[in-house]
């Protein structure tokens, strides 16, 4: 049997969550944030992990086009 995880009022005062990661961009590291409707932090990790191929080629081609805002690239889900 699962258990329903609950928000935390944190997570409940913020909203949807984003999950912050880093792809390599040749020798450098570029910031990346995946931005989510999951109102759970755990559940937004969970389908960073779960959809990375996906993710990474999303954040990729942001790269490749120049989508890039404060040294950020944003990635929505």
């Amino acid at each position: 049997m699962q258990r329903t995880i609950v928000p935390t009022p944190q997570e409940v005062a913020e909203g949807p969550q984003s999950v912050s990661f880093q792809i390599a961009d040749g020798n450098k590291r570029q910031d990346c944030v995946l931005q989510t409707k999951f109102p759970i932090k755990i559940e937004a990790n969970k389908y960073l992990h779960t959809h990375w191929p996906k993710i990474e080629r999303l954040a990729r081609d942001a790269i490749t086009t120049g989508d890039i805002k404060d040294g950020q690239v944003r990635v929505m889900r």
